[in-house]
């Protein structure tokens, strides 16, 4: 299977509209002659038109320079990440190595032919003074049918696709574009094939006091299923954003818990409490080894006693690969595919009450009051193992806090955004001192398997200290970031 990163954009224009000749835009030195294509492709999807709602396309294309079974992850007009496997004569369904990417999206169900787009491309190559291909320029003739329900329809766009060239090859050919008469169009073919079907299911708009609440875990719940299929295959940036998103579920979802029924509120909070701990074990495993290789890199030469650096690799690749076995396995599972149908359910269904604006700043406020007195407990108390565990349970409500104010960060303007800073930069403050704590305990714990296979112990106790020292000079940086983020005109707003 192939994946390659499709950054492109689309354009239409009124009867009439001719391309403009586009050389000297963005680096641009000739046009090549147009080349004509037919491409036939039937998207699939579920029944609810669960993969184009969550910005998946799959589709199986004839024609054109890649026919085959095709999968696009992300919306029209930005960068998506396109998996694209050989396609045999006789396919009755996607591949499987395809469906493991889209099970998230598809809720686990099954997808079938939702349409089918027709289309006559002429392509031609913008081409640098040196020959490179910047980007390809196709004009597109096109007819589509959906599959449930009959609608057809016709239309013609232009699509800018790059190849070697950038952003601001983009721009520029954007500018020529709509100096001639073209618009943006900001859905994908198949999309505008479906678009009946799409806006017939589309949820009700909630309640303006709760829309805030809503739209931020229907945000988190759409980066757990884009980051799904990046994941799969252990992309540590990936892995991190769902982990990410799985913290701000949990904690949205008890900040304002009053909203739904308060048991399956809570026994969803448990299922990506699940869904976390196999995210968690990976992207800790990756950020501990990245960080502790880099930690044996600063020393000196003369300071690194024995295969320091070897044992390390090879303790975290182990666990690395356990760790994504176990997520993959995980992800594969039918719990997964049913945590998401719940939340979708919680996201997009009615909520248990009605409440105003004021009940949704107080649960805001409350978030911020509480991580104020765990982290006035954790440094007013004894010192030592017992303060690391304090500060430790203040670094969560500091993180629960901050994503409750980015609820309301909209509407509380300018002092909100400075707020969900500056609690970033004391939770970043109290995690670096966190990291202190892990790794100074995988570095025991290594030490004490290298004495046990005779090698030198030297190079963890140097590693070992230099992580206390990192600890204990970070208090005055905890401080001051504590009292910046208490200062009155970033939390006025939270008194309304």
């Amino acid at each position: 299977m192939a994946t390659v990163v499709e950054r492109e954009r689309k354009y239409s224009g009124d009867e009439g509209f001719r391309l403009p000749d586009l050389a000297g835009c963005g680096g641009v030195e000739t046009v090549s002659d147009a080349t004509t294509l037919d491409l036939d492709a039937v998207y699939w999807d579920t029944a609810d038109l669960r993969l184009a709602r969550s910005a998946f396309a799959l589709r199986r294309r004839t024609g054109g320079h890649d026919a085959g079974w095709h999968l696009k992850v992300g919306a029209a007009g930005g960068a998506r990440t396109e998996h694209q496997f050989p396609a045999g004569p006789d396919d009755q369904e996607p591949p499987a190595e395809l469906a493991a990417l889209y099970r998230a999206a598809a809720r686990g169900a099954a997808v079938a032919p939702a349409a089918r787009v027709r289309t006559r491309r002429r392509e031609r190559r913008l081409l640098d003074r040196d020959g490179r291909t910047l980007a390809e320029v196709a004009e597109d003739s096109v007819e589509s049918e959906d599959l449930v329900s009959g609608v057809r329809q016709a239309w013609h766009e232009v699509e800018v696709e790059l190849v070697e060239g950038d952003e601001a090859l983009l721009d520029a050919v954007a500018d020529r574009l709509r100096g001639a008469g073209a618009r943006p169009v900001p859905v994908s073919k198949s999309h505008r094939a479906l678009g009946d079907r799409l806006a017939a299911i589309r949820p009700a708009a909630p309640d303006p006091a709760v829309a805030p609440v809503l739209d931020y875990l229907t945000a988190q719940r759409d980066a757990l299923i884009g980051n799904h299929p990046a994941a799969l295959g252990g992309d540590e940036d990936a892995v991190h954003d769902m982990r990410v998103a799985t913290r701000r579920l949990r904690s949205t979802l008890r900040t304002f818990r009053g909203l739904w029924d308060r048991r399956e509120s809570a026994a969803l909070r448990a299922e990506l409490r699940w869904l976390g701990g196999h995210l968690g074990a990976v992207r800790d495993t990756q950020v501990l080894a990245a960080r502790l290789a880099d930690a044996v890199h600063a020393e000196p030469d003369e300071l690194v006693l024995g295969p320091v650096a070897a044992r390390i690799a090879e303790r975290f690749a182990a666990d690395l690969a356990s760790a994504l076995d176990e997520l993959r396995a995980a992800l594969g599972t039918d719990r997964y595919p049913a945590l998401l149908a719940r939340l979708d359910a919680l996201v997009e269904g009615p909520t248990a009450r009605p409440v105003d604006e004021r009940w949704v700043t107080r649960r805001v406020r409350r978030a911020v009051t509480r991580a104020d007195r765990r982290l006035d407990r954790a440094l007013t108390g004894a010192g030592g193992p017992a303060r690391d565990v304090a500060l430790h349970e203040a670094r969560r409500a500091t993180k629960a806090a901050r994503y409750a104010v980015e609820v309301r960060a909209p509407a509380g303007g300018k002092p909100a955004g400075k707020l969900v800073t500056r609690l970033k930069d004391l939770q970043d403050v109290l995690g670096a001192r966190q990291d202190s704590v892990v790794t100074r305990e995988t570095l025991r714990r290594q030490a004490l398997r290298a004495y046990a296979a005779g090698e030198n112990t030297f190079t963890y106790g140097i590693l070992h200290a230099r992580q206390a020292g990192v600890a204990e000079r970070d208090l005055p940086v905890l401080l001051r970031a504590r009292d910046r983020a208490r200062k009155r005109k970033v939390r006025r707003w939270l008194k309304r």
